[in-house]
């Protein structure tokens, strides 16, 4: 291991032969230690290694060094090193994805506030969408409010739902890091231990806030990943990102902006009308991080070799992946219960806008057939994502689900179709995606007697009067 941790070596000694050898020094670089000591050359409007400032340690970490820059370089510096929060820097997450967000997108687009135009568009199409669904859903509107959103609005209203996501990854990380010590290294390393831990976490927030900052340039809406990472009841579209998604597609850019409502619309319903969903998601995929391994030999490689003049060892481990999932029937059902999830509430979507659109829209199965692709492949955020927490939060049966529901609409109608979203227990299963003829002839649950006899326990334990038979107990949701 070094003796000048962190890259901050000692002074050079003052040359015999004075301007002349302090001029020789810096050309040679003798005694100014690695050129890029905390390994953040890719951070926006850095140089990177080898690029323009990398042979200085807070230009590639900040840009040009120049007077007006230095206090924010400190500023930021320090921060780094003094965090002492969760297993993720989320403040340095927010600043580098604001900091993704303002250079602009891979086509040259930079983001630009939403004027009044826009924001009145955005909340006729969502109207217009909501009347629409009426016809092809028994759930009831769930978008209290239409907003339009900048890119930088979208980090602002998201990063909580992020942060609720790869915490339980990013904890799992930090926990590992400090096992793969030696007992008698965490010893004697206590403050060498946080400041890693510190700038595990500033290393796991750079490299979030980059990927969030980079989907910020992706994102159509609120939900597009089937996850509902906004606010409750806000229904949210983007329109510089829809500019940009419809510019090839040759076709209108109102039935672009109004199909693109509808799929942010019926999000909302199901979100906002099946309680239990949100937290079905979200515990899938904690359950999917609980059973994610640290790859520990990969890690003590890292961990063995390391030298605080490089942290960027570090980085480049998270930048490379080092999460197997366990290969245990737990690990495998969560991962299925996940991966089911998505592809039923992206099926759902699917087949109920596209019930909407159909008869509407002239360019309906073009925009369904493009979004199918893009939600399918996903974009470079999604795998940066799929690298950092070891999960491709994509539905991989996302055509299956949608003719499940289709098949269910036609024998069941819309509203038998949408009762099944009343408990989780009567959604189809993985093996129901195999065989939905099979699921969708089978004889339907009835949970309402189930209910009733609950209800009624619970009454009597309580010394409350049993509910009539008649008493169809309709006010009991």
């Amino acid at each position: 291991m070094s003796d000048t941790p962190f890259g901050f070596g000692l002074p050079p000694e003052e040359p015999d032969d004075g301007d002349e050898g302090k001029k020789k020094d810096q050309q040679s670089g003798g005694g100014q230690g690695p050129a890029n000591p905390f390994g953040f050359g890719g951070l926006p409007g850095a140089g990177g290694l080898g690029g323009p400032g990398a042979d200085n340690p807070f230009a590639a970490m900040f840009g040009s060094l120049n007077p007006t820059d230095l206090g924010a370089a400190f500023q930021q510096l320090g921060q780094m090193l003094s965090y002492e929060g969760g297993p993720v820097n989320w403040d340095m997450a927010k600043q580098i994805a604001r900091q993704t967000v303002s250079q602009g997108t891979a086509d040259g687009t930079k983001d630009a506030s939403v004027g009044p135009a826009e924001r009145t568009a955005v909340q006729e199409a969502v109207r217009l969408a909501d009347l629409w669904l009426d016809d092809a859903t028994s759930l009831p509107s769930g978008a209290g409010s239409a907003v339009a959103w900048s890119r930088a609005e979208w980090v602002e209203a998201t990063l909580p739902a992020w942060q609720e996501l790869v915490d339980p990854v990013a904890e799992r990380v930090g926990t590992a890091m400090g096992d793969v010590l030696p007992e008698e290294m965490q010893a004697m390393a206590g403050p060498l231990i946080g400041m890693m831990r510190s700038m595990g976490g500033a290393m796991f927030g750079t490299q979030i806030g980059q990927a969030v900052g980079v989907l910020a340039g992706e994102v159509v809406g609120s939900t597009d990943i089937g996850l509902p990472l906004g606010p409750v009841g806000k229904a949210a579209l983007l329109p510089i990102n829809i500019e940009t998604f419809g510019k090839d597609l040759g076709v209108p850019k109102e039935e672009v902006r109004l199909y693109l409502a509808l799929r942010e619309a019926a999000h909302q319903r199901l979100f906002a009308h099946v309680p239990w969903l949100r937290s079905h998601l979200f515990g899938a995929v904690d359950g999917y991080a609980r059973g994610i391994k640290v790859d520990t030999a990969k890690l003590e490689d890292v961990v063995g070799q390391f030298d605080p003049q490089n942290p960027e060892q570090l980085q480049d481990a998270l930048q490379q992946g080092m999460f197997q999932p366990e290969d245990t029937p737990e690990q495998k059902a969560a991962l299925a219960r996940l991966e089911t999830a998505l592809a039923l509430v992206e099926g759902w979507v699917d087949a109920v806008v596209h019930a909407a659109a159909k008869p509407r829209l002239s360019s309906a199965d073009a925009l369904r057939e493009t979004l199918r692709r893009r939600r399918a492949s996903g974009g470079p955020a999604e795998q940066t994502f799929a690298t950092l927490i070891g999960l491709e939060l994509r539905p991989r049966r996302l055509r299956d689900a949608s003719r499940l529901w289709a098949s269910l609409t036609d024998a069941r109608g819309v509203d038998g179709r949408d009762a099944l979203w009343h408990h989780p227990d009567m959604l189809p299963t993985a093996s129901d995606l195999d065989d939905p003829d099979g699921f969708v002839h089978r004889e339907q649950i009835d949970f309402s007697e189930l209910d009733k006899m609950l209800g009624e326990a619970a009454g009597g334990s309580t010394g409350k009067p049993d509910l009539k038979k008649d008493d169809k107990g309709d006010g009991a949701e």
